[in-house]
Formats: structure tokens, sequence, C-alpha cells
């Protein structure tokens, strides 16, 4: 199994580095940034020593970072399973999109900017509604690679894909749209109730810059955890039967998944 990382970009087709550019960049290290750059780094550092440190100390935390980690794992051996099929690709790109979005959503909490990580949180969120809505019907995967603008918006918005999702479950409470609302007014658009994520202190002055929050570290990483285990439900079931690769990322991902769920949603007894 080949690593996670590091990974040679991806060019795109028609596009080459330059070499003039390239080696401007080349040129530039950590002394010649400018000065709050480097000390901004470095306080990012020092907060992400002080969270794994509260995280080292919680076994729920530890627990939620380890479901994350086996939900990427799916995503990084699937993005590897060859096929001649233009719709399993697509998944497969949708499985490194949520690899990426896992990734800097918990560098961004562990570093203390927490409203940017409820952000990208929000993104992994709006991919899992349109991985689940796949998972059911196969046939709109290809719907979706070849809508026109118009199509997209009208078939594939969150908004329409999570009104398919709840009329084909039979949800009235509209529970996914709540979920996704908050997440879209605490850290995605400017609201009133966007500054709950830059106090460190519930009746403290907002912070510039990031910042160690236990109560706020603490509740996005339940969300990181959570996330995980209704991504990796959903997406481990394109997975095909016959591939044995897959078999040890799965039957993991089920044990630690089912772990997190007696441990956090005890009243489920069993995942499919």
């Amino acid at each position: 199994r080949r690593s996670a990382g590091p990974h040679h970009p991806v060019q795109a087709p028609g596009l080459r580095a330059r070499g003039r550019g390239v080696q401007a960049v080349r040129s530039i290290n950590m002394r010649e940034l400018p000065d709050n750059l480097v000390s901004t780094h470095r306080f990012e550092e020092n907060n992400r020593a002080e969270s794994l440190r509260l995280i080292s100390n919680n076994s729920g935390n530890c627990l939620h970072l380890k479901m994350s980690e086996q939900a990427m794992n799916l995503a990084d051996l699937f993005r590897q399973l060859e096929m001649n099929d233009e719709n399993i690709r697509a998944v497969q790109l949708l499985g490194i999109r949520v690899f990426n979005s896992f990734a800097a959503s918990i560098k961004l909490c562990l570093s203390g900017y927490y409203q940017t990580s409820v952000y990208v949180l929000r993104d992994i969120m709006e991919t899992t509604f349109l991985i689940d809505l796949f998972n059911k019907d196969r046939s709109l995967i290809e719907m979706w690679r070849n809508a026109d603008d118009k199509t997209r918006k009208r078939e594939f918005s969150p908004d329409a894909v999570r009104k398919k999702l709840d009329k084909r479950d039979g949800y009235t409470t509209k529970k996914r749209k709540l979920k996704y609302d908050l997440f879209s007014q605490l850290a995605s658009h400017p609201t009133n109730i966007l500054d709950y994520l830059l106090h460190p202190e519930k009746n403290g002055d907002a912070m510039i810059g990031p910042f160690v929050s236990k109560q706020k570290l603490d509740a996005i990483l339940f969300e990181i955890g959570q996330m995980a285990v209704e991504f990796g439900i959903h997406f481990r079931s394109f997975f095909p039967n016959n591939w044995s690769e897959g078999c040890a990322a799965r039957h993991s991902f089920h044990a630690v998944s089912t772990e997190w769920i007696h441990t956090f949603r005890p009243h489920v007894l069993t995942i499919k």
C-alpha cells in the first residue's frame, strides 16, 4: 500500500511549470518571510503542541482522531483502485477531496483556527451527502458528471441533495439542513453568531489569530469523528466485494467505527 503522502501534484493538461517561476519559489526560505508570518507560524506550532497535550489526556478525543484516520485510509486506498470506469473515477476524486479536507480541518483545529476548521468540515458534510446519494443510486453519478450548470444547481445543489436524501429516507425533521445551516452560520457566512468561534472565553473579547480553547477543541474533534463515521459508512460501499486489497481497510474501519458509535452513540447497536 502506497503512503498517503507526500504526493506529486497532478498538472492540468496544457499547463507547465515555468523554470524562472519555480526557481523564484525555491529561492524563498524562512529567513526571507516577513517576520509576522514567521511568528504566526511559530504560534500555530505552539498551539498544536498544547492541543496534542490536551488530546493525550482525553481518550474520547484520541478516538475521534483515530476515527478520522480510518476514514482517510479508505479514501487513500480507494484512489488506488484501477478501473476503466469514469463513474468510479468521479467517486475517487470525491474521496481525495474529503481526505484533503479532513487533513486540513484537523490541522486548523490543532493550530487553533476553529472557525476555519468548521468551515472545512462543512465541505466534508456537503460531499458526504453527495456520496450518500450516489451510493444508493449509482445512475446519478453519470448524470452529475455530465450536468450543465443549470441542471447541476437544480438537481445537485446542497439543498437539492439534502431534500432527495430526506425524501428517500423518510426524514421529516430536516436534521441534515439544521446541521448544515449551523455550520454555515458559525463558520462559512458572516453572520451575527460567527464570533462564537473567535472568542477564547464565552464572555471575553474576540481574538485575532489562532488560540487554544479546550471547549472548542473538544467540540470540533467530536464533529470530525462523527463526520468520519458518516463518510466512511457510505464511501466503503463503493469498494468492490471481490477487491482483496480493500478488505483489511474495511474491516479496520468497521472495528473503529463500531467502537466510536458504542462510545458516543450507544443507542445505535449495529453498523451495516
